[in-house]
C-alpha cells in the first residue's frame, strides 16, 4: 500500500473517532463526568490523528510538496497546515478539561461540546479537501521518484512506530472509542464520508 492510500485508511479511522467523539460530547451535556475517557480521545487525537498522521502528512508529504515548488505560505498546503494548527488548539482545550481536578461545571460541559464539535467538524472538512483535492494534486504534479520517496519514507515512519509497539495500542483505542459511544456508525462511516460534497480551499 503506497503511502497516500496509508494516509486515506487512516483518514476512515479519524473519522469515526471524530464520530466517537462528538457522541461522548453528547453524553456529557447529559451529566457524564468521565474525565478518564476524555483523556483517551486527547490520547488517540495526539498520538494517532497528530504525532502519527499528521507527522507523516507535514514531515514527508507535504515537505516533499514544497521541496518540488508548491508553496509553503499559500495555496493548498498552507491551508492544511493552518488546519493542523487549528485542530491542536481544540485539543489543547479538551486536554485541560480533561486533566481539571474540579467537577466539570455547566460552562465546562459546554466547552466540551464546542471544542469536541469544532474539532471533529474541522477534521472532516479537512480529511475531505485532502482526499479530494490535495493528494490527487500530489499524486499528478510530484514526479515519480518523488513519489516512491514519500512512499518509502512514510514506510519506514509506520515500520518504526510498530517496532516501537505504538500503532497497535492507538488502533485498538480507536475501535475502543468507537465501540463504547458511536458503534452504529462505526461500520457506516467510511461510506458516508467518501460520498461527502466537494469543498474547496
Amino acid at each position: 500500500m503506497g503511502a497516500i492510500e496509508t494516509l486515506m485508511s487512516e483518514h476512515r479511522v479519524i473519522e469515526r473517532a471524530c464520530d466517537a467523539l462528538v457522541a461522548f460530547t453528547d453524553e456529557v451535556r447529559r451529566g457524564s463526568d468521565d474525565k478518564a475517557e476524555l483523556a483517551r480521545f486527547v490520547r488517540f487525537i495526539r498520538e494517532f490523528a497528530d504525532a502519527a498522521h499528521h507527522g507523516k502528512e507535514e514531515n514527508i508529504l507535504f515537505q516533499a510538496m514544497i521541496d518540488a515548488g508548491f508553496p509553503r505560505d499559500g495555496g493548498p498546503v498552507a491551508v492544511m497546515l493552518m488546519e493542523h494548527d487549528e485542530g491542536r488548539a481544540h485539543v489543547r482545550a479538551l486536554a485541560e478539561l480533561a486533566q481539571q481536578e474540579a467537577p466539570w461545571s455547566a460552562q465546562d460541559r459546554q466547552a466540551i461540546a464546542e471544542e469536541g464539535m469544532g474539532y471533529a467538524s474541522l477534521l472532516r472538512g479537512h480529511i475531505h479537501k485532502e482526499d479530494a483535492i490535495l493528494y490527487p494534486m500530489a499524486e499528478q504534479r510530484l514526479p515519480g521518484s518523488v513519489l516512491s520517496r514519500v512512499d518509502e519514507d512514510c514506510a519506514a515512519f509506520d515500520e518504526a512506530e510498530a517496532r516501537a509497539g505504538r500503532q497497535e495500542p492507538l488502533q485498538r483505542l480507536a475501535e475502543e472509542l468507537v465501540a463504547r459511544h458511536a458503534p452504529a456508525l462505526g461500520a457506516a462511516t467510511a461510506g458516508a464520508h467518501d460520498a461527502a460534497g466537494h469543498h474547496g480551499f
